[in-house]
């Protein structure tokens, strides 16, 4: 087929506009050939009228056998616009008398017989190469004899050059129409439909291709309208089901990232508390043994001072030991209410040595100005807490320049009223690279020596054993802030 009738324009025309340009093209004809009819019909009046008025006076000069009067009356009639020729035959069909070109029509005396027996009748013949119509009138006495025959013929060239004329103007005028309804049908289609679904058609398209918050445009005739409101809510449960998606895989992709690190966290954790244990007996035989010898020397002796030295290295490794055992720890927790003032002045006061010998100032208090927040009471494990919040301030003296903040406040998350604490510190922040693995058991930033990489991991197996949550601020400038988000003690909402 020529026109894909699944297009909606080629539709419409295959389906509205060919039916009525065919009905169009079928009346058009009709009209002509009743014109012609009408046309047709009116020239054999006319010249059957010339016949009839002429019909008298020569019916009378036959009788009389008068050929002059025949032959004025014949002349009288040729002289009309209308006459080609006119003959006049006897009873026997012998031609008369005659006014025009001779008749070739009647030299049978068979056919004036056969025409004047049957009355008056028109036919069409060719004549010195015109078209021409003739008419016989049979001619009668006064008794109704038939005397004779009557033959006036017309010239229908003229006539059919008009005909052909009116056939080819009435067919340019339906081509004409029929372009016009084309153009009609083309334009009106394409204002009322075509431009809309053109839009929805590109909408989808763009749609299809991964387009993110596009929708249709809702425009065009009542059911347009409608199909692209449904359109876009389609869309819209569509852009719904995909962030639901979305988030259900992050989610997972989350779980299964906690899963891991949970694992791996257990392992190390019972590879730490192996190594503790192992190490625990040796290293406590040799710092007994160390402070016997030393107390056999003098004070002032070089092996003495080695046994100092020796002593602070086993405290070191001590130190380490315990933070192995600490987050090997899982035990089952021994929570009470716990006031977070009190908490962090107990924490910060154990901890301020160190940040006396290294002149650093440590703030604390509550984080808003009004001090609304100076007797929040959490539930926890007091040794657990006090041990993570004693690492991220150790941390925090360590790599800050002149000061150190801890501060608490009371917030709310998901409807459930939560605590959280601050540890901040003035000095040069944690490089981008590094955020992601701060958490991670033995990973430290600190120079070969200076640290073990278990203080942050220690308390965020505290924290998240509490129910609650450790983070880094990634806002805070300068410096690194640390978050702890705990449970509030039942009743603390206010």
């Amino acid at each position: 087929m020529l026109l894909r009738l699944n297009n909606l324009r080629n539709a419409v025309i295959a389906f509205v506009l060919l039916p009525l340009l065919g009905l169009l093209v079928a009346l058009g004809l009709l009209g002509l050939r009743e014109f012609e009819q009408q046309m047709e019909l009116r020239m054999q009046e006319d010249i059957e009228l010339v016949a009839r008025s002429i019909r008298l006076p020569i019916s009378t000069a036959m009788v009389r056998r008068d050929a002059l009067d025949v032959q004025q009356a014949l002349d009288s009639a040729f002289q009309l616009e209308q006459v080609f020729g006119v003959y006049v035959y006897d009873s026997d069909g012998q031609l008369v008398a005659t006014s025009g070109p001779r008749s070739p029509s009647l030299e049978r005396r068979r056919e004036a017989r056969v025409i004047t027996e049957g009355g008056s009748q028109g036919a069409f013949d060719e004549r010195q190469g015109r078209e021409v119509f003739s008419f016989f009138l049979p001619l009668t006495d006064a008794g109704g004899r038939i005397i004779g025959l009557l033959q006036i013929t017309r010239d229908v060239t003229r006539f059919q050059a008009y005909i052909a004329q009116m056939r080819w103007q009435g067919g340019l005028a339906i081509g004409l129409l029929a372009a016009v309804f084309l153009m009609v049908v083309l334009i009106g289609h394409y204002r009322a439909v075509g431009r809309h679904v053109s839009r929805l058609v590109d909408a989808m398209r763009r749609v299809g291709d991964g387009t993110r918050g596009l929708r249709v445009p809702e425009q065009g005739p009542q059911e347009l309208r409608l199909l692209a409101t449904t359109m876009n809510e389609m869309i819209q449960r569509r852009e719904d089901s995909e962030r639901a998606l979305e988030a259900q895989r992050a989610r997972r992709a989350e779980l299964e990232e906690k899963l891991r690190q949970s694992e791996k966290l257990a392992a190390i954790g019972q590879l730490a508390a192996g190594v503790a244990h192992e190490l625990g007996t040796p290293l406590g035989v040799i710092g007994g043994r160390a402070q016997r010898a030393r107390r056999g020397l003098p004070e002032d002796s070089p092996a003495s001072a080695e046994i100092r030295s020796l002593l602070g290295e086993l405290r070191r490794v001590e130190h380490i030991v315990r933070q192995l055992l600490n987050f090997a720890r899982r035990n089952p927790l021994n929570t009470r209410e716990i006031v977070v003032p009190a908490l962090v002045s107990d924490v910060v006061a154990r901890v301020g040595v160190g940040a006396g010998r290294r002149e650093i100032e440590i703030e604390t208090g509550p984080g808003n100005s009004a001090g609304e927040d100076s007797a929040l009471v959490l539930r926890a494990d007091p040794a657990r807490l006090e041990q993570a919040l004693g690492n991220l301030i150790e941390n925090a003296i360590h790599a800050g320049s002149q000061r150190v903040r801890v501060d608490w406040r009371q917030v709310v998350k998901d409807g459930r009223p939560m605590v959280e604490i601050g540890v901040a510190d003035d000095g040069p922040g944690i490089a981008e690279e590094d955020v992601d693995q701060i958490f991670e058991p033995f990973f430290t930033t600190k120079p070969a020596g200076q640290g073990t990489g278990l203080g942050l991991a220690v308390a965020h197996a505290a924290v998240e054993d509490h129910g609650g949550d450790l983070r880094l601020d990634r806002e805070w400038q300068p410096g690194a802030r640390f978050v702890i988000t705990l449970p509030a003690a039942e009743g603390e909402a206010r």
